[in-house]
């Protein structure tokens, strides 16, 4: 029978002397931060603290730290935004089938708080959202409430019969833009409706929002402005081909359904480069990472080269501390862009 006092030096000899769990984590963030290269991605977010909950005060703006940023009309917009999609659980998994209820289970109201506060921890100062998810215009509006800055963008579906109500929902949550789908923009733009485009476009600046249009199809940018809509900006997918999971021979341009084919977004990345190098308009490049295939460095470095002025991205809360560092650290450094920045 071991005694007592052997007991004790056992345990002490595996217990570390000076620096406690918590303390070792937050040496560890430091270390990460100033010497980003030397932890993997995964290391640094197990690595980082959490967040406070946003259920008392909200972080300042004075506290956030520096995120690049560009223009918008009036809007500043970090060259980082929070992508929508994961907190109203909506997934691209592949053929995972369970994934978005998953989200809908992690993203609680008060994880949507703790995302956005983290946002704004490091300086990303804008989000996008579904204007139709009832639950996020209400949640964002609490959010505000409580003292939270972080900007809102919507993306509004409208139907045919009915363009105004996605738009006007979006302005009374208090979003400072809007722009169409980007499934709707290439589903009229297919169907020769660019009218309808122009008169969404439209409504979003009646009311007093900056007007854009998505699209995964390169053709839904390319017939906006060939019929001279005024668009704001632009949403355009972007992201290499070099993934294993990539599109299949059979999957073309002509018979890609995005909610059933869950494989790529970008079909013409060195076409949509080429044709962006042309307008004169800000670009929000999406599917940087193709939901989740490419390395955050990787994504985000070929998207900013290649000329897009900033990178909507979906984040998990644990997440937002590397793709921030990423976002500081590419343009700390050299950046081998030729399209000058439009915002």
């Amino acid at each position: 029978m071991r005694s007592t006092k052997s007991t004790e030096s056992a345990t002490a000899a595996r217990r570390p002397t000076d620096v406690s769990r918590r303390g070792f984590l937050k040496q560890s963030l430091s270390t990460a931060l100033a010497a980003p290269f030397v932890l993997s991605l995964e290391e640094t977010a197990l690595a980082s603290s959490r967040p406070a909950r946003s259920t008392g005060v909200v972080i300042s703006p004075d506290a956030a730290k520096k995120m690049p940023g560009g223009k918008i009309g009036p809007v500043a917009i970090s060259r980082l935004i929070c992508g929508g999609n994961l907190i109203s659980g909506y997934a691209h998994s592949r053929d995972l089938i369970y994934v978005s209820t998953l989200l809908k289970h992690y993203f609680s109201e008060e994880k949507i708080f703790e995302t956005w506060a983290r946002c704004e921890q490091h300086g990303i100062n804008t989000m996008v959202a579904s204007s139709s998810d009832s639950r996020v215009a209400r949640l964002y509006r609490e959010y505000v409430k409580r003292g939270g800055k972080i900007q809102y963008i919507a993306q509004v579906n409208p139907s045919p019969g009915d363009l105004t109500t996605s738009i006007r929902l979006a302005a009374e949550a208090g979003a400072v833009g809007a722009f169409l789908l980007g499934n709707l923009g290439d589903k009229w733009i297919r169907e020769g409706a660019v009218g309808r485009v122009g008169e969404v476009v439209e409504i979003i600046k009646d009311h007093n929002l900056i007007a854009g249009v998505a699209g995964h199809a390169l053709r839904t940018p390319m017939a906006v402005e060939k019929a001279r809509i005024a668009v704001d900006y632009y949403v355009k997918t972007l992201h290499q081909d070099n993934y294993w999971s990539k599109r299949r021979p059979d999957q073309t341009a002509e018979v890609i359904d995005n909610y059933k084919v869950d494989n790529y977004w970008c079909m013409d990345a060195n076409e949509t480069v080429a044709f962006m190098a042309r307008v004169k308009k800000p670009w929000i490049a999406y599917k940087v990472l193709a939901a989740g295939a490419i390395p955050v460095r990787e994504g985000f470095r070929y998207a900013f080269e290649s000329g897009a002025d900033f990178a909507l991205v979906g984040m998990f809360d644990f997440q937002v501390d590397v793709d921030a560092s990423i976002t500081r650290q590419l343009f700390a450094a050299k950046l081998d862009r030729s399209r000058a920045w439009m915002a």
